[in-house]
């Protein structure tokens, strides 16, 4: 059989992991050792060959020969084909089957929706535990037969590849803990929860950037459906009602929740949005990425109360209830305004005489002299100005620095300025 044509899996290897190329070293006398080859053979005596083997957008199209595979990639655990340009199963099928310890696989950006992958193809993937077919476009027969094929399949990550609906696959997948499904048209949830049924022991779920609009499903369904889910990711999904947040705590082992840029949170604060979602989700540790800790939960549980209080019974959640049963009917925190004070009513002394003013406290020193000029009838140089705190215990301050903030001073209403001439 005629090899296609195009740049062969061993060609780039032996290019790209060259002694010239890539002078890596795993011990002495630990390169890998190449047997004779013909002459004009791209292959060197020895190549520094790791057991994670990336490579990436090197145009491959096929195999090579499989004798020289095997005899590089014994060692080879990790391997990075993506965004090449395989499109047979068959010529990966030679590939893999020659790496014997391969655990990790990515065949993201592959043509591959071209070919149609036998059984016989896929058992060659038998010890993988990590498959990316991102932008792979696989179908989902071909997803079946793969998991059919791969008993200890752990992890598998479907991005990017349209898919619109799930198809489910006659046998469940009880190995794989993480699903990565993102950036895919799943909208309606009677395709999500087929992956509860293929993927029972789903531990971590990945929804990220599908228009998933709304949760239709029983309490006791999610929880039959998804009994050891622990982490789900919701990012800017379509959800747009509070019950399917709600809805989340239907499973039964859920810790971790990411839910940024969903419509439902559009019109909320920074602070509402986290503090809203941790008083109604009770069970999670972590959300958005952030460790949940015992104060904050009880922060946010307070202030959902106080959200909710003045609201109409009818438009009161259920949670609302569970948590005043927890804490007790608050009172409204107060509502204390911080901002500086901008003017204070003051009494100002001159000789005999007392004058009550109010003052900007924005001014300076010597914008009140200038201020106080007509009332004591002195010239602004001639003038001595003192601040008397009526709390304070050492008497007046000499207010000597013309450029000084009178708010600096503290002045509150009640305090005392004395004015005096200057000595000649």
């Amino acid at each position: 059989m005629d090899q296609p044509s195009g740049r062969s899996f061993m060609q780039v290897l032996c290019e790209k992991y060259s002694p010239e190329n890539f002078p890596y070293r795993r011990g002495p006398g630990m390169g890998v050792h190449v047997p004779a080859t013909p002459q004009g053979s791209p292959m060197k005596d020895r190549l520094n060959l790791p057991s994670v083997l990336v490579l990436n957008s090197c145009g491959i199209t096929c195999a090579g020969d499989e004798n020289e595979i095997a005899a590089f990639c014994a060692h080879v655990f990790e391997l990075d084909l993506s965004d090449n340009k395989l499109e047979d199963w068959h010529e990966v099928s030679k590939i893999v089957s020659n790496v014997p310890h391969l655990e990790f696989l990515n065949l993201s950006s592959n043509p591959l929706s071209l070919s149609v992958l036998e059984r016989s193809c896929a058992g060659s993937f038998a010890g993988v535990r990590k498959l990316v077919l991102n932008n792979s476009k696989a179908s989902w027969e071909t997803v079946h037969t793969i998991l059919q094929e791969l008993p200890d399949l752990e992890e598998l990550f479907l991005c990017l590849n349209d898919y619109e609906t799930v198809s489910c696959s006659p046998v469940c997948c009880q190995s794989l803990k993480l699903l990565h499904i993102t950036d895919n048209n799943l909208q309606d949830w009677t395709e999500i929860r087929k992956l509860g049924i293929m993927f029972p022991s789903l531990d971590t779920l990945i929804l990220a950037n599908n228009n998933l609009t709304t949760i239709e499903e029983s309490e006791d369904s999610l929880a039959r459906l998804f009994p050891n889910l622990r982490s789900i990711n919701l990012h800017k999904s379509g959800l747009h009602c509070w019950e399917d947040i709600d809805k989340l705590n239907s499973f039964p082992k859920l810790e971790e929740v990411k839910l940024l840029g969903i419509p439902l949170l559009q019109s909320y604060t920074t602070e509402e949005r986290r503090k809203l979602l941790i008083a109604r989700l009770p069970s999670i540790t972590k959300l958005n990425g952030s460790i949940v800790a015992d104060s904050e939960r009880e922060d946010s549980e307070r202030f959902f109360i106080r959200y909710y209080m003045e609201f109409p019974e009818e438009e009161v959640p259920f949670r609302y209830h569970e948590l005043v049963t927890k804490y007790g009917k608050l009172e409204p925190l107060a509502v204390v305004d911080l901002r500086p004070q901008s003017s204070a009513k003051v009494e100002v002394h001159f000789q005999d005489k007392v004058e009550e003013m109010s003052i900007r406290l924005d001014q300076t020193v010597a914008e009140l002299k200038k201020h106080l000029k007509t009332v004591v009838q002195l010239s602004t140089s001639n003038m001595l100005l003192f601040y008397l705190d009526q709390e304070a215990p050492f008497g007046p301050e000499e207010m000597k620095y013309s450029s000084r903030a009178l708010h600096s001073y503290g002045i509150r209403d009640g305090d005392k300025i004395y004015v005096e001439p200057r000595m000649k």
